[in-house]
């Protein structure tokens, strides 16, 4: 019984975690509305709500890494291009 426990348990927390993963590319578009950026593949990801969103350019590359959660693409680390 504990065995089944852990496995439902288990399997409860890994069909809601989020996926981590990474996108490199250009930014296309910036929305400061809703916080997303588009980059050029066409994918959309939204930025913390802390962060500066001055200091992006459309045509800047980017290196993402990001979580997806209930098919949102949430940005967790961002580095530019200088």
């Amino acid at each position: 019984m504990r065995t089944l426990i852990g496995f439902i348990a288990a399997s409860l927390m890994i069909s809601t975690a989020a996926f981590a993963a990474e996108a490199e590319g250009k930014i296309q578009a910036i929305d400061t509305e809703s916080l997303t950026i588009t980059l050029d593949d066409g994918k959309s990801y939204k930025l913390p709500g802390e962060f500066d969103v001055a200091a992006l350019k459309e045509g800047m590359d980017v290196l993402l890494a990001y979580d997806e959660v209930s098919g949102e693409n949430l940005i967790t680390d961002m580095e530019l291009s200088e």
